[in-house]
């Protein structure tokens, strides 16, 4: 089991067997609002972690992330097998190269 299948099952059962304290307890408790709340957050404080160029604080930020959007994933209904299905799927693009449109991303 790797690490994310190991935070998947940690969530799952703190879902299932609420205990007090928990943060992820909270999150559920509070609902999808503080979730995505949460996931916005941690997603513009990666950005400033990648922008300051610390990779250590840049790691910490990205996981942060990855611990929200599961918990997330797992108030929607959507499991880490159902991502990496999309992502085998998006795999098999890699190589048709798209066309893209020039625009002018100052105005």
């Amino acid at each position: 089991m790797n690490s994310f299948e190991q935070m998947e099952a940690v969530i799952a059962q703190r879902r299932a067997e609420p205990q007090e304290g928990s943060y992820t307890c909270y999150l559920f408790e509070k609902g999808l609002d503080k979730i995505l709340k949460k996931v916005g957050e941690e997603c513009a404080e990666t950005i400033i972690a990648a922008k300051n160029g610390d990779k250590a604080e840049l790691v910490g930020e990205i996981n942060d992330v990855f611990y929200h959007m599961m918990v997330m994933m797992n108030e929607c209904g959507v499991t880490l097998a159902d991502v990496c299905a999309e992502m085998d799927v998006r795999a098999q693009k890699i190589g048709n190269l798209k066309q893209f449109h020039a625009s002018d991303h100052n105005t």
